[in-house]
């Protein structure tokens, strides 16, 4: 008996079909898990991206050398000249005009139980040792290099600057130039240095071009 060629062409065409059905439906599974692969790489960069971000951000907050540290600087002069005067006594006081105590490492990390005293910065040689004075090396540099030829004093970020004053004494006489008078000016928290980037920037935008500059102070000296 012979086949009927119409059911033969719809077998035909259904095995077709099924065929490429099946294709079909292979190639929709390997778009899927392709589609599924690239969203889950595209995750995966991204998350990598922002933990690189992160740790660079922590790492470089982590190794600022001057972490929790703020700065005041004093450029203290005669009026009408640039050199700095040596051998002053210059501390930090109260209302009352006492001398600030360190009080357990309460306004600096240095010298606890101690008077809040500025000391004049100072060069260091080729082998990170402080020169003696009037010496030289080759590769000298200022050992705080922001601070320069001035007194400085290192105090804690949190330093209630605006609580105290700045007392300069001038006690070898006339060893240093000449016998000057005593003053005792305010102190403010722009007077601060900050020097860690990102608090930096912060102080910046609070103060503004004030922020990071030595505090001009000009003596006079005693009349005879």
């Amino acid at each position: 008996m012979l086949n009927n060629p119409a059911k033969i062409n719809t077998k035909a065409a259904l095995l077709t079909g099924g065929f490429f059905n099946g294709i079909l439906f292979e190639r929709s599974c390997y778009s899927s898990i392709f589609t599924d692969i690239y969203f889950m790489m595209r995750y995966l960069a991204i998350l990598f991206l922002l933990l690189s971000v992160s740790v660079q951000a922590q790492f470089g907050q982590m190794h600022c050398g001057y972490d929790f540290t703020s700065y005041v600087v004093l450029d203290v002069h005669e009026a009408g000249k640039t050199e700095n005067i040596k051998n002053l006594r210059i501390t930090v006081v109260d209302s009352l005009g006492r001398d600030v105590i360190n009080a357990n490492n309460a306004y600096s990390f240095k010298n606890a139980n101690k008077p809040l005293e500025f000391y004049l910065n100072y060069r260091i040689g080729d082998d990170n040792k402080r020169l003696a004075e009037g010496a030289t090396a080759q590769k000298e540099r200022w050992f705080f290099p922001f601070a320069k030829d001035n007194y400085l004093l290192s105090v804690a970020n949190t330093f209630p600057a605006d609580r105290f004053s700045i007392k300069v004494e001038d006690i070898d006489g006339d060893e240093n130039g000449g016998k000057y008078k005593t003053v005792t000016i305010p102190l403010y928290s722009y007077n601060m240095y900050v020097l860690c980037s990102n608090e930096s920037q912060q102080a910046t935008v609070k103060f503004g071009r004030k922020m990071n500059k030595p505090v001009d102070i000009v003596l006079e000296r005693e009349t005879p």
